[in-house]
C-alpha cells in the first residue's frame, strides 16, 4: 500500500500531542495526527487546570483557556490523614474541568490549524529506521519527525527504549467521579497528604462531579485499592472497588534523553509530571510545543536527526525544575518525614501559600528549595517530636 507521507507525525491527541499538532501544522508543515481514540474520550486525570497550565496553554494557542465562572476555585482545604492542616481563600485560582472537553477542544484546535485526522486509529507498527509506521487498518504513513505523546504507556516509548517506563520509580493513581449527593460544585479544593504512601488525596469539586482519587509511588503502594477504599469512606463516599479507575503515572520518573535522533517524547510519555503536586498538564502543552518547535528547526535545516538535540536544548528549564522538585520530594513524602513536614505546614500559612504559588507558577522550584535548606533543621526536630 502507497505510503502517506508527513514532515511531523505526532501520536497521541492529548495536551501534549494536540499543542505539538498545533504548533507544526501552524508552522506551515504537513502534519499528522494519531491517537486509536476519537473525541471527546474519558481520561483518567483529576483535571484540575493550574496557572501555570494557564499560561502554556495561552503561550501555545494564543488566547486564554476559556471557563466557566463556577469552574474558578480559589478555597483549598489541607489535610494530613483526615486531620485539618488549614485552608487557603484566596488561592491562585485553579480551575475544575473534565478531561472530556478539555481534551477535545486542543484536538478540535490541531485539526482546524490544518493536522490531518487520523484520530480513532491504532498504530499496528512503528519502523524506526525506514522512519515509517503502520495503521491497523493497513496503510503506511512516513514521518520526517515523530513526536511520541501517547501518555504513560507510550508505544513509542516501547518502540524506543523496550519499555515505557520503570515500574520501580512510576507512580499510579485510583480515581472515580463520584455523582448524586457528591455534587457540590462551590465546595473546596481539597487535597490529603499521606492519602497513599509517598503521595495524596484528591477531591475536586465539579459541576456535574466530584473526582475524588489517591496516587503514590506504584512500588511503595502494593494496597492502592485498600487506600483509595478507605479515603472514599474517610469522605462519606460509598464507593465499589470494581468502579475505581486505574492508571500509570510517570510522577518524576522523566527520561533525561526524551527520544533518539528524529524520534522525540513529550508529556507524559517522557515522563513529565511534577513529583510533588502531581500535576502533569502544564508539562505536557509545553513540552508539545517545545518538542514541534524542535522538529520544525530541524527539518527546516533538512536535518531531522538533530531533532532531539534541539528539543533537548528547549528543555533543560523544565528538567532543571524537576531534578530539584526530585530533591525536595523526600521531606514531604518520607515517612520519617512526613509527620513533621505536616506539622511544619499546619503552622505556616507561608508554606501553603507558597505551595499553591507553585501549582500557579508564581515561584519555582529553585526558590522553594533555598527556603527550604534554611528549615530543615526544623523540620528534623518536628520529625523527631512527632515519633515520640
Amino acid at each position: 500500500m502507497t505510503a502517506l507521507d508527513f514532515d511531523i507525525v505526532v501520536i497521541g491527541a492529548g495536551p501534549a500531542g494536540g499543542a505539538a499538532a498545533f504548533t507544526a501544522a501552524r508552522a506551515g508543515l504537513r502534519v499528522a495526527l494519531i491517537d486509536r481514540k476519537t473525541f471527546p474520550r474519558e481520561k483518567l486525570c483529576g483535571g484540575l487546570i493550574t496557572g501555570r497550565a494557564r499560561r502554556h496553554y495561552a503561550e501555545v494557542f494564543g488566547h486564554e483557556m476559556l471557563f466557566e465562572a463556577q469552574d474558578r476555585k480559589t478555597t483549598v482545604d489541607f489535610r494530613f490523614r483526615g486531620a485539618p492542616m488549614g485552608v487557603i481563600r484566596d488561592a491562585p485560582a485553579l480551575c475544575a474541568t473534565m478531561r472530556w472537553d478539555m481534551d477535545a477542544m486542543i484536538c478540535a484546535q490541531a485539526l482546524e490549524a490544518g493536522a490531518a485526522d487520523f484520530t480513532g486509529i491504532s498504530v499496528d507498527a512503528i519502523d524506526l529506521a525506514d522512519r515509517s509506521l503502520t495503521l491497523k487498518d493497513g496503510r503506511r504513513i512516513g514521518f520526517g519527525v515523530l513526536i511520541g505523546a501517547d501518555g504513560a504507556n507510550s508505544q513509542v516509548a516501547k518502540a524506543l527504549f523496550g519499555e515505557a517506563f520503570d515500574r520501580a520509580e512510576v507512580g499510579f493513581g485510583l480515581e472515580i467521579e463520584a455523582v448524586g449527593d457528591h455534587v457540590k460544585p462551590g465546595a473546596p479544593i481539597r487535597i490529603d497528604l499521606a492519602a497513599a504512601k509517598w503521595g495524596y488525596g484528591w477531591s475536586f469539586p465539579k459541576r456535574c462531579s466530584t473526582t475524588i482519587g489517591v496516587g503514590g509511588l506504584l512500588a511503595r503502594n502494593p494496597d492502592m485499592k485498600d487506600a483509595m477504599a478507605e479515603y472514599c469512606a474517610l469522605l462519606g463516599v460509598e464507593a465499589d472497588r470494581s468502579s475505581f479507575k486505574g492508571q500509570f503515572l510517570p510522577f518524576g520518573d522523566f527520561r533525561k534523553v526524551p527520544g533518539r535522533q528524529a524520534i522525540l517524547l513529550a508529556g507524559d510519555a517522557a515522563g513529565l509530571v511534577d513529583p510533588i503536586t502531581g500535576e502533569g498538564i502544564g508539562y505536557a502543552l509545553q513540552s508539545g510545543h517545545l518538542a514541534a518547535e524542535a522538529a520544525i528547526e530541524a527539518l527546516r535545516a533538512a536535518r531531522p536527526e538533530r531533532a532531539l538535540a534541539l528539543y533537548r536544548r528547549r528543555l533543560r528549564p523544565v528538567h532543571r525544575a524537576l531534578r530539584m522538585a526530585r530533591l525536595i520530594r523526600p521531606v514531604i513524602f518520607l515517612p520519617a518525614m512526613e509527620a513533621g513536614f505536616a506539622r511544619a505546614f499546619r503552622h505556616s500559612s507561608t508554606l501553603r501559600l507558597q505551595y499553591l504559588r507553585l501549582m500557579a507558577g508564581e515561584v519555582e522550584y529553585g526558590d522553594i528549595l533555598a527556603r527550604l535548606i534554611l528549615r530543615l533543621p526544623r523540620l528534623a526536630v518536628l520529625a523527631i517530636r512527632a515519633r515520640f
